[in-house]
């Protein structure tokens, strides 16, 4: 089966085609081909093509690759819509999300009410008080904000320095006296 594709040629981050009629088995970056019917070079935008043999090899049944078939439409060679000739990502299809309505709301005392039609399960006043101390609100980003603006109120308090006195070394035949206490600074003056 013959085809029309394009044919790298041109140095290394210089890219160039040919667009060439060839054999589906040869490889697309080198090999024979039957002939050349056109030139393309993506950084210059440059194209040129010969569009009786380009006819002449489509009506003998030779297929044109999508991007060339993009590239003689773009030309006005071919009649037709382009054909998207990257291939699409093979990611599943992703389940509709439920609607808010269809599940259950839980509405705990002072909370905002759920959407509308969705029924209501109230807890107990005295769980959702033991729940709320033991799972402590975040705040939201106005609080947080907020918090940030406000000028620091505390003052920075020094930790306090203490003070060791020496003890003195018994001797070994003598009793132990107890250690005294450490004073602070603030106790001494």
């Amino acid at each position: 089966m013959l085809v029309i594709r394009l044919f790298r040629v041109g140095k290394k981050n210089q890219p160039a085609f040919k667009i060439v009629v060839t054999d589906k088995k040869n490889p697309p970056r080198g090999g024979r081909f039957v002939e050349q019917v056109g030139f393309y070079n993506p950084l210059t935008k440059k194209k040129i093509l010969k569009t009786e043999r380009i006819k002449y090899w489509i009506s003998v049944g030779a297929q044109p690759s999508a991007t060339v078939f993009n590239l003689l439409v773009s030309e006005k060679v071919l009649e037709g819509d382009k054909i998207p000739s990257h291939k699409k990502s093979k990611k599943k299809e992703e389940k509709p999300v439920e609607p808010v309505a269809a599940k259950e709301a839980v509405v705990e005392p002072g909370r905002e009410k759920p959407a509308e039609g969705a029924p209501v399960i109230e807890k107990p006043v005295e769980k959702a008080q033991k729940e709320e101390k033991l799972i402590p609100e975040k705040p939201t980003e106005k609080e947080t904000e907020e918090k940030a603006e406000e000028p620091v109120k505390e003052e920075a308090k020094e930790p306090e320095k203490i003070k060791e006195e020496p003890v003195p070394l018994a001797p070994k035949d003598t009793a132990v006296e107890p250690v005294k206490e450490l004073k602070t600074e603030k106790e001494n003056s």
